[in-house]
């Protein structure tokens, strides 16, 4: 697996601890199963740590030799976790994890379990040091590898078909839905940001590395705002708050796909997926793309009513970019958060809370750009306070036309002077201190 990714690896061997024959627990036959593991893969250990290359990118690689004892987690597999970590701090460099395990290994009993709080610790000291950890899920990838390399990871691929879960086959229940522990499964629920057949994961890992490595991401820790993206319409200003509304709901208006396009050099975005809380929403777009070369995150709505995963997909890119310190782009367009009643159980009021608290805490530049509907609180908590900018084509509103006008009391026929009331059109925003402009096309080249 090292091979298929790595255009070199260089193996590190830390210093090997000296343990009972048998194990921690005097397992009876512990010793030779370990000889015959040996014997069968080739390894000490079931796994290997190393300095590598990926397309051109350095990095910390970690692979897991299933063959060796399931790929089992024990205490000589906690050393050298433990020594891939230390070594990507001190060299500053991202850690990428080629993850195959069944998880704790049986045979050292509880010595074996609490690896995996060595393996938090170090992930949290990495997290700390602001550098990007990447894992591929092979297959299997269960137990406590799962959930702690896997799922702790910022960025997370997986290959086709792997078996993903906490529970391994032999444990979950017998009615258990097989679908929900594959990949494909957790791609769906929010855990998984990609599934990546392995002719293609060395050119995907590579451009992950490109954004978020060294000269990219995470060594870069320059507070330059990302720039406000170019208006993709020349629509006049609206003469009325109804005109405002109208353009802004307009079919053949542009919406954040252009406009990332637009923005991002060609080729260099890649796509974070799901909430890591069981929840994906397609009408958010989030991760992170070359801007003139440098790396910008941007979370993005694509114009429908914004459910719990996509607040918290977002909150979740929004802190990552500021502790790798990338400057934030935010296109906002939707005419409110969903408010059905699966939306309701599902968390809204805690999803938006957290939105909000994520722009509101962070520490890197956000640049907010109004591409369409700005529809109240829904819209706001993607909005950067004092540096929001908009479009000729949209509106923002603390509440709809429509609703407003319910809520009052008036007429169908009374929508269109509440609209104008509410002050929603772009210039009317510059003018309240909501917006600091109106953000224009490009100038055509003569």
């Amino acid at each position: 697996m090292v091979a298929a990714v790595t255009d070199d690896f260089t193996e590190l061997f830390p210093p090997e601890r000296e343990t009972a024959p048998d194990g921690p627990l005097g397992w009876e036959g512990y010793a030779a199963s370990r000889a015959r593991a040996t014997e069968r893969t080739g390894e000490r250990e079931s796994v290997i740590h190393g300095v590598a290359r990926v397309s051109g990118h350095p990095c910390v690689l970690i692979s897991f030799e299933f063959g060796f004892l399931g790929g089992s987690l024990g205490e000589r597999t906690g050393d050298r976790l433990e020594a891939a970590y230390a070594t990507a701090r001190e060299r500053r460099l991202p850690l990428v994890s080629l993850i195959a395990t069944g998880g704790s290994r049986m045979q050292e009993g509880m010595v074996a379990l609490t690896q995996l709080q060595r393996v938090a610790r170090q992930s949290a000291l990495l997290r700390t040091a602001g550098l990007p950890q990447l894992a591929v899920l092979r297959d299997p990838t269960t137990g406590g590898g799962w959930a702690t390399l896997g799922a702790g990871a910022d960025v997370i691929l997986a290959l086709p078909d792997a078996q993903v879960g906490f529970a391994g086959s032999r444990v979950r229940p017998p009615d258990a839905d097989p679908t929900a522990y594959t990949a494909e499964g957790q791609l769906a629920a929010g855990a998984v940001d990609a599934v990546v057949p392995v002719a293609e994961l060395r050119g995907v890992l590579g451009r992950w590395l490109r954004l978020l490595g060294p000269g990219g991401g995470a060594d870069a820790r320059v507070a330059v705002p990302a720039d406000v993206p170019d208006a993709l319409s020349d629509t006049a200003l609206p003469a009325t708050g109804w005109d405002a509304v109208r353009a802004a709901r307009a079919a053949g208006r542009p919406r954040a796909s252009a406009y990332l396009d637009a923005y991002f050099a060609a080729g260099s975005r890649m796509a974070l997926s799901g909430d890591r809380c069981g929840g994906v929403d397609d009408g958010m777009l989030c991760g992170f793309g070359l801007r003139d070369g440098r790396t910008v995150a941007y979370a993005a709505q694509a114009g429908t009513a914004t459910r719990p995963a996509g607040y918290r997909a977002a909150a979740r890119l929004i802190r990552l970019a500021d502790r790798l310190g990338v400057p934030v782009l935010t296109l906002v367009d939707t005419p409110g958060a969903a408010n059905d009643a699966a939306a309701e159980r599902a968390g809204q009021g805690a999803a938006i809370a957290d939105c909000f608290a994520a722009v509101a805490s962070v520490g890197v530049p956000v640049t907010s750009l109004v591409i369409g509907e700005g529809g109240s609180g829904g819209a706001l908590a993607l909005s950067a306070p004092s540096r929001t900018w908009v479009t000729a084509d949209s509106y923002f509103s603390v509440i709809a036309p429509e609703p407003a006008a319910a809520i009052l009391k008036r007429g169908a026929g009374e929508v269109r002077s509440t609209a104008d009331e509410l002050r929603v059109r772009p210039q009317d925003l510059v003018e309240l201190g909501v917006a600091r402009g109106v953000i224009s096309p490009t100038p055509p080249l003569p």
